[in-house]
């Protein structure tokens, strides 16, 4: 396993942060004169606290595990771009990556002028361990893995990615943004042994706050820090960090809509089954199912026409002839079947 100093870009290694006076002072201000904020208008005069102590120690007494081992950012798409600003050096270092997996990976990699290897996942989606390994080399800095992984709904067992993650001698990043549809259960337990490993989870899914924008990521306090040192200062905003505190003050609900999402899952998965125009439902984790159709580009087109939206993933590797589908309300589900029946070979 590479220590975190050989992993850790040698320039962010030397940075020398942005600080200001919320970071260095944690108690109730008698006179806020630090930032040059506006005070004679109250309400969003003043910034908010750079490193969102208090939604990170409620999210924290939820997942079990320290404040200052959770990073906050705009979307989980920030945390995947910091794992590139952080451990890849533009133009030497590379990363890989399951395929077909979530697509900001890539995305990011060409932004960060990062190599990206894919690996294709064996016919029934599961990881092909030798294969996965093969395409390392000494300028691997990052091991992507999405699990549950999108598009293909299935998620990994966590023996297996722990075997990854500890073989691995990069960073190892679980993202795990459908986790909580899932039955196999989540990496969090496994951080304090897996120390180059970060779990990365979404307030978009579960937690029914997609608009929010707020991705989490869960690693080494080390880590952790290196993220806080080279994030914009006040990269989440009062508002979605109040909204934030809310939801999770709601967090039993949260767990029984999961509950509910994975039922509705079950019986979509079940109706679309019997319909001619579907080949194959594919096992899901997640909140959505993958559904090999007769013609995916025809029906993706018509489906479109009426105002029902699903994502076309027939260009995706392994995922010929598919569409991505997400569970809906009892109301939307019931028009995809209908559309889908008056469309049927």
């Amino acid at each position: 396993m590479m220590t975190l100093k050989q992993l850790v870009r040698p320039n962010i290694q030397r940075l020398t942060p942005y600080t200001c006076a919320r970071n260095e002072y944690t108690g109730e201000a008698r006179a806020w004169l630090d930032a040059n904020e506006n005070s004679r208008i109250d309400g969003l005069n003043r910034y908010p606290d750079p490193l969102q102590t208090e939604v990170k120690k409620r999210l924290g007494a939820l997942r079990g595990i320290s404040h200052d081992r959770i990073f906050l950012g705009v979307g989980s798409d920030e945390c995947i771009d910091l794992c590139y600003r952080v451990f890849c050096r533009p133009g030497i270092d590379n990363v890989v990556a399951i395929e077909p997996t979530y697509g900001m990976y890539s995305v990011c990699a060409e932004i960060n002028d990062a190599e990206y290897r894919p690996v294709r996942l064996n016919e029934d989606f599961s990881i092909n361990e030798e294969a996965l390994f093969s395409a390392v080399d000494s300028n691997t800095k990052v091991l992507w893995i999405c699990s549950p992984n999108n598009p293909t709904g299935n998620a990994y067992p966590t023996d297996q990615l722990r075997r990854i993650a500890s073989r691995f001698e990069g960073i190892t990043v679980i993202d795990e943004a459908y986790v909580d549809f899932s039955e196999k259960g989540s990496m969090l337990p496994y951080i304090d042994g897996l120390t180059n490993m970060i779990v990365m989870q979404t307030f978009s899914k579960a937690w029914a706050s997609a608009a929010m924008r707020l991705g989490i990521a869960y690693a080494s306090k080390e880590i952790i820090d290196i993220f806080n040192n080279v994030k914009y200062p006040y990269n989440i905003n009062i508002l979605t960090q109040n909204e934030a505190i809310r939801v999770l003050d709601s967090h039993r609900k949260v767990a029984d809509v999961a509950e509910e999402l994975v039922e509705a899952r079950k019986r979509l998965a079940g109706d679309l089954a019997k319909l001619d125009t579907v080949l194959k439902v594919y096992p899901s984790d997640a909140n959505f199912l993958l559904v090999r159709v007769t013609d995916a580009d025809r029906i993706y087109e018509k489906l479109k026409d009426e105002g029902v939206i699903v994502r076309n993933r027939s260009k995706v590797a392994l995922c010929e002839g598919c569409l991505r589908i997400t569970v809906g309300s009892e109301k939307e589900n019931d028009l995809l079947l209908n559309k889908l029946k008056e469309h049927g070979n």
